[in-house]
């Protein structure tokens, strides 16, 4: 693949676009951010014309692949009808009692837009619920860029303050935030305990640390937190923007039989679409209608809510999540294979069809692995192979054998050069 025409737009694009690229992550893209011109099923075509198996997926959205069918034609008919209008409609419910019928969990739900908005509307409502400020999170977990909660990058022993997570955040915020480690009982039950003194009113974790290196709890760590955040009055979010209805149709809580107060979801629940969701216990939701404030223009937004319904009914189908635990197993298999031939080649952690490379030492993390998965990177984009550069591969129902195997076999000959 020549990459021309991208490297042109690149540049150009850099002359009236800050950074350019519409999100900050995606210029660390090697050897410089593909440009695509069409996507369909798993695969994209760049402003060339060539065509790439695409293991990206919007970084996470797209379960069932590019331009599904079923999504595009709700979204089609209703975009027709009306786009953004400022008043009730149908699919405000529609889409509801779709997402609430999936979750476990879920009595009721507030409508946003990026998973970003909806972390800082759950903790509102935590603080709300308990009159309490603080909140507890785990090292290197990433729930959006906002100031509240993008810090703790680094490992601590819950007791350190919290570091900025990068430059022009306001530190003023940062004494909300408590930093313990990720499957850690021991550090969490020792805060938690102290949760009244500590005035800690939230306890938010990402149930698979999905940028961190696609971590798994441990079998005790979730249950634990629920009995904590029970006993001392602590409401227990799951930030499940990525992880959420990629993992399970139910989420974390089918997933990992623990029952969280609320969980945000994003990503694979509008099937490339812009939308958000806060679900949970009705008691907290509904402080809407009592004081906290939760607004938006473009919530609930007609065109999203089409594709929610329409991506929330097709993952209603048992056959989506044995397909993609199918496919995801064979490239677990098949390309992790390939990986573990080579000398510090490294390996895949893998719940599901969410990936992430690990090399050896385990050094992963939202903005990129370095080392051998640069190579990698750049090597199988000029194969015609799509990757990210934090590591993480997505899987889709719309993926094949022929493309895992088509994969392989590229990775195998770059590896073998290398």
């Amino acid at each position: 693949m020549a990459l021309k025409s991208s490297r042109v737009a690149f540049e150009r694009t850099r002359r009236s676009v800050g950074g350019g690229v519409g999100s900050g992550l995606r210029a660390a893209m090697r050897p410089h951010p593909l440009f695509v011109r069409e996507a369909r099923g798993a695969h994209v075509w760049d402003l060339d014309g060539d065509r790439y198996v695409d293991y990206v997926m919007a970084w996470g959205p797209l379960v069932l692949g590019h331009s599904d069918p079923r999504v595009l034609s709700a979204v089609s008919a209703t975009a027709t009808k009306m786009q953004v209008v400022g008043t009730g409609h149908a699919l405000e419910y529609l889409a509801a009692e779709a997402v609430l019928e999936a979750v476990p969990h879920g009595e009721r739900l507030l409508w946003s837009n990026t998973g970003t908005e909806a972390v800082q509307v759950a903790l509102r409502l935590a603080r709300a619920a308990t009159g309490r400020r603080r909140v507890l999170k785990f090292a290197k977990s990433y729930h959006g860029w906002h100031d509240t909660v993008h810090a703790g990058m680094a490992e601590t022993d819950g007791d350190q303050p919290a570091a900025p997570g990068g430059r022009g955040q306001s530190s003023s915020v940062l004494d909300d935030l408590v930093i313990a480690r990720f499957n850690d009982v021991r550090l969490a039950r020792q805060i938690l305990i102290e949760a009244v003194e500590r005035d800690i009113a939230a306890v938010l974790i990402d149930p698979v640390m999905s940028n961190a290196g696609v971590e798994t709890p441990s079998p005790e760590f979730l249950s634990t937190l629920r009995t904590l955040c029970d006993r001392h009055g602590v409401v227990l979010i799951f930030d499940e923007v990525i992880a959420g209805f990629r993992i399970a149709r139910g989420g974390a809580a089918e997933k990992y039989g623990v029952l969280p107060d609320l969980s945000v979801f994003g990503k694979a629940m509008t099937g490339g679409f812009t939308q958000s969701a806060v679900v949970g216990r009705a008691e907290l939701i509904d402080q809407v209608t009592a004081g906290v404030v939760h607004a938006g223009t473009f919530n609930a937004n007609p065109v999203a809510l089409a594709a929610v319904e329409a991506t929330m009914r097709a993952l209603a189908d048992p056959v989506v999540y044995q397909t993609l635990e199918e496919i995801s197993s064979e490239f677990d298999t098949v390309v992790g294979g390939i990986l573990g031939s080579v000398p510090d080649g490294g390996s895949f952690n893998r719940v599901g069809s969410l990936l992430q490379y690990v090399p050896p030492g385990a050094n992963t993390g939202l903005h990129g692995t370095g080392g051998l998965w640069t190579t990698i990177l750049e090597g199988m984009l000029h194969h015609g192979f799509l990757f990210m550069p934090s590591g993480k591969v997505f899987l889709s129902t719309a993926h094949t054998t022929s493309d895992i195997e088509a994969t392989a076999g590229a990775l195998e000959r770059l590896l073998r050069r290398t």
